[in-house]
């Protein structure tokens, strides 16, 4: 017990000591230096990679997107003053997403609109070229899957956002997409594309950019929630039947009235023809039996 007590009389006589806070502060400072040992190098892999990738999307722009857009995404003038090619400076990583990933970009040729084929690079590609352009400026970057997917969501809580998308995309959407979403005609040579059947995250990122005719919903007017709200609705429509027999294309008044009028009518004319044909040839009969 006296040893006891002479070892704790010297253990306390020394942490009182100037030396015992010099070791503290080594101790510290060996314990900080090699935390940081252990997770810098992971830091530094992951930045290497980004950069690597931009790097990567700046080869391929240089080779496919340059000639339109400018070796530095500046946009290109034709000797008129028009534009060429846009500016790509402030687009983000969303447009290029977009534009790509659904083939509209590059274009076949120059138009009014481009239209969706088959997409030409691939997924890592695609993730090249977004990760350069998005660093061109501070444009909307890429969604993350939980701000457009219902997955863990349970089956009365995606009732309830596709009753509210439909609302949305009824004040909001039909006045270009119809109402179920499956495009039509606009001014200039522009038209709505048919967005039934798109992924979910082009349709977030179409809805975030604002893609050649289509107006931008920032999240300022239209909240991640409800863009949200009118995937889940779009989704609905592709796994709905339909009830009405032959859906015309679901363009509603467009089709249904052509089909009104050239076939009504065409069916109308043609028998009128028929019934006055026919009257004639029984009048000229009598008329040769009287005489």
């Amino acid at each position: 017990m006296r040893l006891l007590n002479r070892s704790a009389g010297r253990l306390s006589r020394h942490r009182r000591g100037p030396i015992a806070g010099l070791l503290v502060l080594v101790c510290g400072l060996l314990l900080t230096g090699g935390m940081y040992a252990a997770f810098a190098p992971a830091q530094a892999d992951s930045n290497q990679s980004q950069e690597e990738l931009v790097k990567e999307g700046r080869e391929l722009f240089l080779v496919g997107c340059a000639f339109c857009h400018g070796q530095n995404g500046e946009g290109v003038l034709t000797q008129g003053g028009s534009q060429y090619g846009p500016a790509l400076t402030d687009v983000g990583s969303a447009a290029v997403d977009f534009q790509v990933g659904t083939g509209r970009m590059p274009m076949a040729q120059p138009g009014a609109q481009a239209p969706r084929k088959e997409v030409v690079y691939t997924k890592d590609e695609i993730a090249a070229l977004s990760a350069y352009v998005g660093s061109l400026g501070t444009g909307p970057q890429i969604p993350d899957a939980e701000l457009y997917s219902t997955d863990g969501m349970s089956q009365k809580d995606v009732d309830e956002l596709v009753s509210r998308g439909g609302q949305i995309f009824l004040a909001n959407c039909t006045a270009c997409h119809n109402f179920e979403g499956s495009g039509g005609a606009m001014p200039r040579g522009g038209f709505a594309p048919k967005i039934r059947g798109v992924d979910s995250k082009h349709i977030y990122e179409a809805m975030l950019t604002g893609p050649q005719s289509m107006d931008t919903f920032s999240d300022g007017n239209i909240p991640p929630e409800d863009k949200k709200a009118v995937i889940a609705y779009l989704n609905e429509l592709n796994d709905a039947p339909s009830y009405s027999g032959f859906t015309l294309g679901s363009l509603g008044p467009v089709s249904e009235g052509i089909i009104a009028w050239v076939g009504g009518l065409g069916i109308l004319v043609g028998f009128a023809v028929w019934i006055a044909a026919h009257t004639t040839r029984s009048s000229k009969k009598k008329d040769e039996a009287a005489a």
